[in-house]
């Protein structure tokens, strides 16, 4: 009686643990998406510290893709922060009246369909690999979500628009994933996470449409000149 009464005691101790810095790690992740809405620069440092919590709590759950997933999202804080601060030699001519930083781009239909074939080919091998090699809950439902995640982060940091409605699929989809792992803050946080993407879409679309705007102003001048 005594050991599981310790038993529980100890499971009750470590799950506060997890609870406390899971709680800082969602805080984070928000201060991140609303800095990453207004496309504030900043929103890559409080994604480094995000990602450095969840990838020890994905981990201790053994959702190891998700774990892996976030020391990837580590390394794209680092690179976003630096690629947000330095604009490509195509874009510098054209920005000068607009923009000090990386401009909101847009991809075709057919390149996202390949990039949707091709990452959807790679998370069906990745969970293969998962189920039949590894201890992973979910293995392709947690490959997926992964693979999906990495293109897509990378989507962000090159400001490519369409990275939000991305973010509206994997959301939705990790709630599930998160709910079934007893990770009931993470899940409540994807559960807004999916309504801050559709607002995120909305708000980098009028800064798109405004720089295409400028842009031909600027074009036209140039012409009448």
């Amino acid at each position: 009686m005594n050991e599981m009464i310790l038993a529980f005691q100890q499971a009750f101790n470590e799950a506060s643990v997890m609870t406390f810095w899971e709680a800082i790690a969602v805080m984070l992740a928000l201060a991140y998406l609303i800095l990453a809405m207004r496309t504030n620069i900043w929103c890559w440092s409080a994604a480094f510290l995000s990602t450095a919590i969840y990838t020890v709590l994905f981990w201790n759950v053994s959702l190891l893709m998700e774990s892996v997933l976030n020391i990837y999202y580590m390394g794209m804080a680092v690179y976003g922060y630096w690629l947000w601060l330095h604009v490509p030699s195509t874009q510098q001519s054209q920005q000068h009246n607009v923009s000090s930083q990386l401009m909101i781009t847009s991809w075709s239909l057919k390149t996202h369909g390949i990039v949707i074939v091709v990452t959807s080919l790679v998370s069906v091998i990745v969970g293969y690999a998962m189920a039949n090699y590894t201890s992973a809950a979910f293995p392709y439902i947690d490959a997926a979500t992964t693979c999906f995640a990495v293109m897509t982060t990378y989507l962000v940091a090159k400001k490519v628009l369409e990275n939000w409605l991305y973010w509206v699929v994997i959301d939705v989809v990790s709630i599930y994933l998160y709910f079934q792992k007893g990770l009931m803050l993470t899940s409540g946080l994807f559960i807004l996470y999916v309504a801050m993407a559709v607002a995120g879409y909305m708000m980098w679309r009028k800064k798109y449409q405004h720089n295409v705007v400028e842009q031909d102003k600027l074009s036209q001048q140039a012409i009448s000149v």
